[in-house]
């Protein structure tokens, strides 16, 4: 079966979110993937909030970042996957050349090509 050509490049999209808005320490440039990426006024759900707006979204990403210093980044485990404007991409973060603090996934959900829902998803620490 054929992937649907008005289906958004999943893969993509996630990626850029990850890299452009949570791995961005430039507030300006976070705001301007923010702006390209996602619509006018997304939500984004973690386990213990609720961030309504871009804004608000980039002040989360922003804070994240600079709780945990500079060589803290997030890195992709596989292509992102996705149908029915629904996608899902897999990481894991922590120092570059350190021991992975964390591990997760965003799924988002998609609206015209951009990201409306943005669900973070993180697993249980390792044992």
């Amino acid at each position: 079966m054929m992937p649907n050509a008005a289906e958004p490049d999943y893969d993509h999209l996630l990626r850029a979110n990850l890299e452009r808005v949570f791995n961005e320490r430039d507030g300006e440039a976070r705001a301007a993937a923010l702006a390209e990426l996602f619509v006018e006024e997304p939500v984004m759900y973690e386990p213990d909030a609720i961030v309504e707006g871009r804004a608000a979204i980039s002040a989360v990403a922003g804070a994240l970042l600079e709780r945990f210093g500079p060589d803290f980044v997030f890195t992709p485990d596989a292509p992102a996957v996705g149908h029915h404007g629904l996608g899902t991409l897999r990481w894991h973060a922590g120092p570059k050349d350190g021991p992975i603090a964390v591990t997760g996934a965003d799924v988002a959900e998609f609206v015209d090509g951009r990201i409306a829902r943005l669900w973070v998803l993180l697993n249980p620490p390792a044992a």
